[in-house]
């Protein structure tokens, strides 16, 4: 085995030239307070640009307009683009378009449904539509979606869907949501829910709210990033609306959700470092106390525990994404869920010590950092609890073990079976003595 630290010429060219756009044309537009229109008509100029660059939509294969990189690859170009909120649209891989576009890829591949290709996936990849992802309820756990109790009943050739959905994300803004539900209540766990495309407009979408949260709590309605609670009463749609099989609900979670952990790392190491240098920045401009904050010792172990923490998890999550390169995200699943709690600690911690070397600065709205801290806590929480993921990581390392009624590193029987092995080797050094 061979491993390498290095990326090729070409695409770390590539990578410079993302993190120029980003921090000369994106970064300038956080300042302002644009609508959803106005953002969108001046990201365009910048969705071409990174067009010409093939970096849009880097995360889906060759034949659907991405690059086919692989997962390493996206990983360092989605370190630099979650530098900001916004450059995940500027880059034609926002949530939750961009994990909608995979469940719409791997589903048609599965069926061989070109015309869902054409009516959904086309249109969203070229940002023509926006979509929503329809799954967690209010009255179940999010971290368990077995307990989903939306329904989906067959009548003919249609699907009648009801329920009730919550972090909709987008959805007030969607042109189509794709909703999870329970098609077979009989089945297996693993097995009730399909996945099934719902045009926004369809009859009995009711829109309730975007739920304000921490990280946008004076959220009006309407607007991109919207968390929106959605009643679905007796809507119809075609039978031909169903995204792969039957069922296959949950299989095409799990392939949307493998990749887009690793894309959420390390978007989140792009933040914490982004933190990191305001932190740095600070701590050597900055005098109190007779010296600059960067000589005092409390100032230095934040520098460093931040560098370790993110030096850490930017390897843990390219290791993950090598190994979904080399060998799929079934075998990933451990060094999957350990990126996910860990990440986000790292995240939460370095923007945290961020602030704290900023006083009430850092504090203030006057700097990035207050927003960066309201939204990272989100990151504890969706695509699974962290304590979720720690238990599923354990339960999976806890398998390679076996039950012992005496210790196997015991010594007092490791000593009786080591003078067994070595039972002439003793009986010589006993004769010389």
């Amino acid at each position: 085995m061979s491993w390498e630290f290095e990326t090729d010429p070409e695409y770390q060219e590539k990578l410079d030239w993302a993190k120029n756009l980003v921090e000369q044309e994106i970064y300038p537009l956080e300042t302002l307070d644009l609508d959803y229109d106005t953002f969108v008509e001046a990201a365009r100029p910048l969705q071409e640009q990174v067009r010409e660059k093939g970096l849009w939509a880097a995360h889906l294969p060759p034949e659907l307009g991405g690059g086919g990189y692989g997962q390493v690859k996206l990983g360092l170009l989605h370190e630099i683009v979650g530098r900001s909120p916004l450059a995940p649209v500027v880059f034609g891989n926002n949530a939750p378009d961009s994990g909608n576009a995979e469940l719409i890829a791997v589903a048609t591949e599965q069926t061989g449904r070109t015309d869902q290709r054409e009516r959904w996936l086309h249109p969203l990849l070229e940002g023509r539509l926006r979509s929503g992802f329809s799954m967690t309820e209010p009255g179940t756990a999010g971290s368990d979606p077995t307990l989903l109790e939306t329904s989906a009943v067959r009548d003919g050739d249609v699907w009648v869907i009801n329920g009730h959905k919550w972090f909709t994300t987008n959805g007030s803004i969607a042109d189509f949501l794709i909703v999870m539900a329970v098609t077979d209540p009989s089945a297996g766990p693993y097995d009730r829910c399909s996945m099934i495309v719902v045009p926004a407009d369809a009859p009995g979408v009711n829109i309730v709210r975007d739920v304000p949260t921490m990280e946008h709590p004076h959220i009006s309605e309407g607007n991109f990033w919207g968390h929106t609670e959605i009643v679905y009463e007796n809507v119809r749609v075609p039978a031909g609306n169903l995204l792969g099989n039957e069922g296959s609900g949950f299989r095409l979670a799990q392939a949307r959700l493998g990749p887009g952990r690793i894309h959420h790392a390390m978007r989140w190491l792009g933040q914490a470092q982004r933190a990191f240098d305001m932190m740095c920045e600070r701590a050597v401009s900055r005098r109190s106390h007779g010296s600059l904050l960067s000589e005092k010792q409390m100032i230095q172990a934040f520098v460093a525990d931040s560098l370790a923490e993110m030096t850490a998890a930017r390897l843990l999550t390219l290791y993950a994404a090598w190994k979904m390169d080399q060998e799929g995200p079934v075998t990933a699943r451990v060094e999957i869920g350990m990126i996910k709690y860990y990440g986000a600690a790292v995240l939460y911690n370095v923007i945290d010590r961020a602030i704290q070397v900023h006083g009430g600065l850092g504090f203030s709205s006057d700097m990035p950092l207050e927003r960066m801290y309201r939204a990272a806590r989100s990151a504890r929480i969706y695509d699974g609890a962290d304590e979720v993921h720690k238990a599923s990581v354990a339960k999976r390392v806890l398998r390679a073990y076996k039950a012992a009624e005496v210790p196997t590193e015991y010594i007092p029987k490791r000593r009786e079976a080591a003078k067994q092995k070595f039972a002439d080797l003793l009986s010589e050094a006993t004769a010389d003595d």
